[in-house]
């Protein structure tokens, strides 16, 4: 369990009391919180699973995430689990997010408070819409169309995934759940939400949407145009690869040759013929059409199998064979 810990000291020894018996071991990250989070942990929880990890300065929540992802790989723990020390995440809700990851269907998990009407009544009007926009922002620059939430911080990780990712290169900051996306898309993760709800008391968020939703369109900008370059014409070839550029380029022309004659005829031009008329809008639907079909296929194209089955290790693999050949040679017995 990683739990990143800035500006917390209130809640976090609430949330360690709340660590159910499954876990083997927390580790806190101290980013160099003011209010002395790491010490407070140190001196008043008693708990021998509890680590705590230090920043000297403050680096942000991705990077204080990444410190405790290194130490859990370190111990060689099967699956890492991070939620946030300010209370909002409920450690009972554990079981659902392990559950998936431990029978193999998929290699990371990830909360998402939108999956009930009923759980969004305490979430501020804000964080409401700031999320449904960076959610389908991250849909596009992820490829992980079926998830939603994207910004949730309660996720758990299993170890075979978590070493395929360059955690050097994971955002530092607040785009780091979007970042891991991205990466785990790269890496052909399997993804699942897990529903859950969310609790608001009196904690503050030093999240502004109207500051950070400029910034991150810029990065998901940035995502998208590295997944699609790696995944549709470095690490494979297919239909989606040809109607992309070819529908783009299709409508780019239709717009901008009707758009030119357009123009003239406002500025006193003659009307434009039907022939003119067809030359502009036959590539505006073809091109469209071409964009939707390669969107549908990116759509589909999600991972299905997890790397926890595809890349299993050479003990694995081995003692699947072990217990393989015994029925081999009853088979071939006359």
């Amino acid at each position: 369990m990683v739990v990143p810990c800035y500006r917390v000291a209130a809640q976090v020894l609430d949330v360690l009391a709340a660590m159910p018996a499954c876990v083997t071991r927390v580790y806190c990250v101290d980013d160099a919180c003011p209010e002395g989070s790491g010490d407070r942990i140190v001196a008043a929880c008693g708990d021998p699973r509890v680590t705590v990890l230090r920043h000297a300065h403050n680096r942000g929540v991705g990077a204080a995430v990444v410190t405790g992802y290194r130490a859990a790989l370190a111990e060689d723990m099967q699956v890492v689990v991070k939620i946030d020390g300010d209370g909002q995440m409920d450690p009972r809700l554990l079981p659902r997010f392990l559950r998936p990851l431990l029978a193999e269907e998929a290699d990371y998990a990830k909360g998402n408070r939108f999956h009930q009407p009923a759980s969004l009544a305490g979430m501020p009007p804000v964080r409401l819409l700031g999320n449904a926009v960076l959610s389908f922002l991250t849909k596009l620059s992820s490829g992980y169309w079926q998830v939603f939430d994207p910004n949730n911080g309660y996720t758990a990780i299993h170890s075979t995934a978590l070493r395929q990712l360059p955690l050097d290169a994971l955002d530092e900051r607040y785009f780091f759940e979007s970042d891991m996306l991205f990466r785990l898309n790269v890496a052909r993760a399997v993804v699942r939400d897990i529903p859950m709800d969310a609790v608001y008391g009196d904690e503050a968020s030093s999240l502004r949407v109207h500051e950070v939703l400029p910034r991150f369109a810029a990065k998901h900008l940035r995502n998208f145009v590295k997944r699609v370059v790696y995944s549709y014409y470095l690490r494979d070839f297919n239909l989606a690869s040809i109607e992309a550029p070819l529908g783009l380029a299709a409508l780019a022309f239709g717009v901008l040759f009707g758009g030119a004659h357009w123009l003239a005829a406002f500025n006193g031009a003659p009307y434009a013929s039907a022939g003119t008329v067809m030359v502009a809008a036959l590539p505006v639907i073809v091109g469209t059409q071409m964009l939707l079909s390669a969107l549908n296929y990116d759509v589909q194209n999600v991972p299905s199998v997890p790397l926890a089955r595809l890349l299993a290790d050479d003990a694995s693999i081995a003692a699947t064979r072990a217990l393989e050949q015994p029925h081999q040679r009853h088979d071939q017995q006359p």
